[in-house]
């Protein structure tokens, strides 16, 4: 089948970058035909890394630039101009009235037929008549201003942004082509936000059912990203509005929902996600066939990994430290991530300086791969006020050293019996859990063993590869082979899943005899067939797939620096 992968290759805010996990996906998934549709930050992909740019297991790669100048065109007349203020006020009207939060679809769709017809959408979003309809709905009666009043460069700056966010209605992916959304069986949507904006459109345009992949929720990224954007809370407000209503509308539309982790699953029931829907898939790593560590260091160490920031509370791990080196004054401590909140790293080296641990403190910086982290180790300690993502975890379990973690987030989850699990902010449980499996050698080698074992179960690529495969064929298997109609039934008759079977397509692109004399009468000659049907969509089968000379590959991702960052 062909199956459409729309994700962000860039954006100007964090990263949540899967290049590595679609590579790998598409590589163990061969039987399909993969089109990856690229939402990049300005310029497109040059000047991006290696770790961004599409491998041969891909058909082909779309892009469109989804930040920065908007793309030229025409203007729209003033008809169309009418009609595009209309929808579009629907959405702006959804996103501030507390009353009419259900119109976000409404006028989204109608935006994205309007775009598709003529072309004229982006033009229109910038232009004068788009400000004014944005400044006179933020302005009506009940509108919601908690955050304050919008000033006029508020407008000015809002419709910019909304321009940049609504640029995807544009894209010219939705026709039924062989590049079009409506050509392909599903759409999968990783990372949820913006990318999931071209699923939508096609399943409102063709029915075409699309599937959401989120290892981090993009909408709980958005609201710790705006705390420090450079802009005013009114316009905050309503940036966050429309990434609410947008992951809402995502959730609902959405015909299978695979959250990285169960604790994403909770969140995502939150907002408005149905858990009929919902299944929980681990993000597989190609770190599970790594050795595990080798022995460990002659002195007992504590090795700490993260983004230097307060969220990871490297405070509460010099706290506990201090009272570990208290008891084991051999005992040292290795602090390795890079500074993500300015001077955050001073404050930490003042920090151990007053309790007395210059000496038995190391700011190692940014490691050369995370195998190097556990392997300069005795136990690998988390004191994090919040663990949202299980990549870094489980990591560090699969070097087999024993994990000592503050219990937030994921930490149950991943790390279940195979290791030790204490309060947040509690330093004197943090270092009592440490001193216990510093002290045991029995027990450390014991519980490492197991957590190796565990993240190697739950973590591994197949299992990944293979729930994504079933997936697959449940979901096109409910949905017409042809939305449009025309599945090869009667006339009036319905479109039915799946209606021509797998012998009906033969290897070499001819159609299967229907009978002893074939469908072209005796001989049973039958025509080449192709792999379009009546309305341009492909038959289902392995002759329905033209796979390109160059596809495959390996796309396992390897151990490079930075992967730290990644991780976090």
């Amino acid at each position: 089948m062909r199956i459409a992968l729309l994700t962000e290759g860039a954006r100007p805010h964090s990263r949540r970058g899967a290049g590595g996990w679609c590579d790998r996906l598409a590589a163990g998934l061969p039987e399909h035909e993969f089109g990856l549709y690229l939402l990049t930050g300005q310029g497109g992909q040059a000047g991006q890394g290696a770790a961004e740019r599409p491998s041969p297991a891909w058909r082909g790669a779309r892009e469109l630039a989804l930040w920065g100048r908007r793309p030229g065109g025409r203007v729209p007349g003033a008809l169309r101009r009418r009609q595009y203020a209309r929808a579009y006020e629907d959405l702006v009207r959804a996103l501030v009235l507390p009353g009419e939060r259900a119109g976000f679809g409404a006028g989204l769709y109608r935006l994205a037929v309007l775009a598709r017809e003529d072309g004229t959408l982006p033009a229109f979003l910038a232009s004068a008549h788009a400000r004014r309809t944005l400044e006179r709905v933020w302005r009506l009666p009940g509108a919601e201003t908690s955050a304050g009043q919008p000033l006029v460069r508020d407008v000015l700056v809002a419709a910019d942004l909304l321009e940049q966010c609504l640029r995807p209605l544009s894209a010219p992916w939705y026709g039924t082509g062989p590049d079009g959304l409506g050509g392909a069986d599903l759409c999968h949507v990783v990372g949820g936000g913006p990318a999931a904006l071209p699923a939508l459109v096609a399943r409102y345009l063709h029915g075409v059912p699309f599937v959401v992949t989120e290892h981090g929720l993009h909408l709980r990224e958005q609201y710790l990203g705006y705390r420090e954007a450079p802009y005013r809370w009114p316009v905050r407000a309503l940036l966050l509005a429309y990434f609410r209503a947008l992951t809402e509308e995502t959730y609902r539309q959405a015909a299978v929902l695979t959250p990285g982790s169960a604790h994403d699953q909770q969140w995502q029931r939150r907002c408005g996600a149905d858990p009929a829907r919902t299944r929980v898939v681990y993000e597989g790593t190609p770190a599970v066939v790594r050795p595990a560590a080798g022995p460990e260091p002659a002195a007992p160490t504590l090795v700490w990994a993260g983004a230097l920031e307060p969220g990871r509370d490297t405070e509460l791990m010099l706290h506990a430290f201090a009272q570990v080196h208290a008891d084991l004054p051999r005992a040292r401590l290795v602090i390795h991530g890079e500074e993500a909140a300015p001077g955050y790293r001073a404050h930490c080296a003042a920090l151990a300086e007053r309790l007395g641990l210059a000496a038995a403190v190391d700011f190692a910086g940014r490691p050369g791969s995370l195998a190097e982290v556990w392997e300069g180790g005795t136990l690998a300690v988390f004191s994090a006020l919040s663990q949202r993502s299980p990549r870094l975890l489980a990591d560090a379990m699969l070097s087999g050293r024993a994990v000592v973690s503050t219990d937030v987030g994921v930490a149950r989850e991943v790390v279940g019996p195979t290791g030790l699990l204490v309060p947040a902010r509690d330093p004197r449980a943090l270092a009592g859990a440490c001193l216990a499996l510093l002290r045991d050698e029995e027990r450390r080698a014991r519980l490492g063993l197991a957590g190796r074992l565990r993240a190697q179960e739950r973590f591994a690529v197949e299992p990944v590869i293979g729930a994504f495969r079933e997936i697959y064929l449940e979901l096109v298997s409910q949905y017409p082979a042809f939305p449009g109609g025309g599945a090869g039934g009667a006339a009036g008759e319905p479109p039915r899943p799946f209606a021509r079977p797998a012998e009906y397509w033969l290897a070499d692109g001819r159609r299967a005899p229907d009978g002893p004399d074939g469908p072209d009468g005796p001989g049973g000659q039958g025509a080449p067939d192709t792999a379009d049907g009546p309305d341009g969509r492909h038959g289902a089968g392995p002759a329905g797939s033209e796979r390109s000379e160059d596809e495959g590959g390996d796309a396992g991702a390897q151990e490079r620096p930075g992967a730290l960052a990644e991780a976090v």
